[in-house]
């Protein structure tokens, strides 16, 4: 898509499960091209509703989520926008008996072989790998491997590097930084492991129950990004930022107290056939 410009604005969006249960409720936001944001919460807080929600598998109500001021769900924007969570793991195709090489030319590999090799080398994938008979972080590097290759606009992680060791985890969001540096494009990464996260990221949103408590840059929300001679990020400021949401959420679980039978997000996890509106709603044609 010509003058596709990746930012992503949030407008007073509530979302409502087809019990009626609220989702998200009254959430607002903006964030830049080039940027690379956390979205951080507890376990139910919003954060996978909102990303299936900016990704266009979800409807919104309309005027409440524009990435380059277009709905994603009217406007089908599933070659600028990239969401990769759950549902995307649990495809059956990567657990069956076929090669890395095949695997990788089913998805456009071929077309940009640049970048296939490097996504191959960054997430030490091994090209001779059979997908039924290697380990989940083996095959959650090669699913990420698949998911990156076509060169993305807007990309919406849900907690995608849990499998992956250290050395990985740092390389992989070594390429994604760079990759908003060199070239138009923005990150939205939810996660619940922040090492390494204090130099990485320009803004956080903090969720908890559907609404967004704090959201800014990192220097609006207090972690300042200091740098050592060598140009290193301090130690500092990734403890800064692990304490600081570690506070977050104990502030939450404090106001929320108790779940005792309450609702949560994980129930969107029920189905992958169309029910509780995993994008199978009849899609509206663009005015």
């Amino acid at each position: 898509m010509e003058h596709f410009t990746p930012t992503i604005k949030v407008q007073d969006l509530t979302y409502q499960f087809p019990d009626s249960s609220f989702g998200l409720q009254n959430v607002t936001f903006q964030l830049p091209v080039g940027s690379r944001t956390l979205l951080i919460g507890a376990n139910g807080s919003g954060k996978s509703t909102l990303l299936r929600l900016l990704s266009g598998r979800r409807m919104s109500p309309p005027g409440t989520i524009l990435i380059s001021d277009l709905d994603p769900f009217v406007h089908s924007l599933s070659s600028e926008v990239i969401y990769l969570g759950l549902e995307w793991t649990l495809n059956p195709v990567v657990r069956s008996d076929i090669s890395v090489p095949v695997l990788l030319s089913s998805v456009g590999g071929d077309a940009y072989p640049s970048r296939r090799d490097e996504l191959v080398s960054i997430l030490d994938v091994d090209l001779s790998w059979r997908l039924h008979a290697v380990s989940d972080g083996e095959r959650r590097r090669v699913q990420l491997c698949m998911g990156l290759l076509q060169p993305w606009k807007v990309l919406l992680l849900d907690e995608l590097t849990v499998d992956l060791d250290v050395l990985s985890r740092h390389n992989f969001l070594f390429w994604l930084k760079r990759e908003t540096e060199v070239r138009e494009c923005t990150i939205v990464y939810a996660t619940h492991v922040l090492d390494g996260l204090g130099d990485w990221a320009t803004h956080l949103v903090h969720m908890a129950g559907g609404i967004v408590k704090k959201h800014g840059t990192m220097q609006d929300i207090g972690i300042l990004t200091g740098q050592d001679s060598n140009n290193q990020t301090t130690q500092r400021d990734n403890s800064r930022l692990g304490d600081l949401v570690l506070e977050w959420l104990r502030e939450d679980l404090t106001e929320r107290g108790p779940r005792k039978g309450q609702a949560n997000q994980g129930k969107s996890y029920e189905s992958l056939k169309g029910r509780g509106g995993y994008g199978f709603e009849p899609r509206l044609k663009p005015t």
